[in-house]
């Protein structure tokens, strides 16, 4: 059901044929990661926290990314407190290990964290447990509804470092 409503949403944008199915489990970032052939911090992983009011708000991160806590208080004005996994299901629509921004069951506000701007495509699920799609950060952001741009992880920028020393080096 979940991966039905997830090829129904992107149907509109002409890519609900592009979503990858496989006969592995993706439902964890390395999972999905190796079911791929991407490093993990490609993996567009989508989390699930508690809002104002009753409904929860979705970030979307790079695989690699943790949530600050500091910096989601400064940006929501609130501790970050994921949701449980039935409250996952009940506002996304999706299970844990297949939530993504599409089709969701209820109008939650999806923001895009800064961590996946480093990529030129990215790997969201796509409702399922065994499903993603290839994305740029722009088709994501614009699938998903998105509100905004935002700065509330860690821990991916010592990669980002490693890569710019590595192209700089070779110049």
């Amino acid at each position: 059901m979940s991966l039905e409503s997830v090829k129904a949403h992107l149907k509109k944008y002409e890519r609900d044929q592009d979503i990858l199915e496989f006969d592995t489990t993706s439902a964890t970032v390395d999972q999905a990661a190796e079911a791929i052939g991407v490093s993990p911090a490609k993996i567009a992983k989508t989390l699930s926290f508690r809002g104002e009011g009753e409904l929860g708000i979705l970030i979307v991160a790079a695989g690699d990314a943790r949530i600050d806590n500091k910096k989601f208080r400064e940006t929501f004005g609130m501790k970050a407190r994921m949701l449980s996994a039935e409250e996952v299901t009940e506002q996304t629509g999706h299970v844990v290990g297949g939530v993504c921004p599409f089709g969701l069951a209820k109008d939650l506000d999806v923001y895009m964290d800064v961590s996946l701007k480093r990529f030129e495509l990215v790997y969201p699920a796509c409702g399922s447990r065994n499903s993603a799609i290839e994305l740029t950060c722009e088709e994501l952001y614009q699938y998903a509804n998105a509100k905004n741009w935002i700065d509330v992880t860690k821990d991916w920028q010592g990669e980002l470092k490693a890569e710019t020393a590595a192209a700089k080096e070779k110049l």
